[in-house]
């Protein structure tokens, strides 16, 4: 069991920090650069990447990420008491509900309105700029945490 905890938790924080990196460029200038464009064009750029980065390798790293956070969980409160398992806890709900949650209950539904764009381009281009980058600093500040989190349990399994 020690072994696997080990193993999630280095596959854990690596995931999160890869997926932090990536909110992390689009907080603090793709979404900005693509606001400097057209609408029609920071559209057509931003549904380009969305349905690109639904066949890329980042699926399996979001998706197996999520999935050893929830297992990380689970297995805190099992195991209770032992080194580190308050951080990884911690990390493992904020990843889930800051990062995974937060993409689910908001940046899906917008791509998903950008999607659906026609008329009135401008007007739903700027609300979604402004929103779905809001949402996306949610995301960054809890793969950030949950990263550091899960190397602060890495550190406190090792030092005993």
């Amino acid at each position: 069991m020690q072994v696997l905890v080990s193993v999630l938790l280095w596959f854990s924080a690596i995931g999160c920090g890869l997926i932090a990196g990536l909110y992390f460029a689009f907080s603090t200038f793709i979404m900005t650069a693509l606001g400097r464009i057209e609408s029609v064009q920071g559209v057509a750029a931003m549904n380009s990447i969305n349905s690109t980065i639904l066949r890329s390798l980042f699926m399996p790293l979001f998706f197996g990420t999520t999935i050893a956070a929830a297992v990380l969980a689970v297995l805190a409160l099992i195991r209770w008491g032992e080194p580190g398992s308050a951080a990884i806890l911690v990390g493992g709900l904020i990843y889930l509900v800051g990062m995974f949650g937060c993409t689910i209950v908001f940046n899906v539904p917008l791509n998903n309105e950008l999607a659906r764009t026609g008329a009135g381009v401008a007007d739903v281009w700027a609300r979604y700029l402004k929103d779905w980058t809001f949402w996306n600093h949610i995301r960054t500040v809890a793969s950030t945490a949950a990263m550091v989190l899960f190397i602060v349990a890495l550190l406190a399994r090792h030092s005993t």
